[in-house]
């Protein structure tokens, strides 16, 4: 798909998640609005590049390197759950904090593989 018609695609759809943590999870909008622009780039990245969702973004084949990204992963898994303990979040919160936390990440995978794609 084209740049610009992903982004028409992806504004819609970004705000759509953004409104729906505003209405039923934050009443933050500033938080909400963070949340709605982390899942439009997502979403533009996933509809111009045809990145697979579940595909496997990132490999390593040494072993230390292996390790490192499993050790790295497992932070990254594990520390939205400390913050939540920490903070002693209700249960809206969590999610919401759970929604934004796999935003992130999801971004940052289809980022690295659109730019991958574009040196191709």
């Amino acid at each position: 798909m084209s740049p610009n018609k992903s982004l028409l695609l992806a504004v819609p759809c970004g705000a759509s998640v953004g409104g729906i943590v505003h209405e039923f999870l934050l009443p933050d909008w500033f938080f909400a609005i963070g949340i709605a622009a982390v899942y439009t780039g997502l979403i533009h990245f996933y509809a111009t590049y045809e990145i697979p969702l579940l595909g496997e973004h990132v490999t390593f084949t040494d072993r230390p390197d292996r390790l490192g990204h499993a050790v790295g992963m497992f932070g990254l898994a594990t520390t939205p759950l400390a913050l939540i303990e920490y903070a002693s979040f209700r249960t809206p919160e969590t999610v919401g904090v759970l929604v934004w936390t796999t935003g992130v990440i999801a971004y940052l995978l289809f980022a690295s593989s659109a730019q991958s794609q574009q040196r191709q």
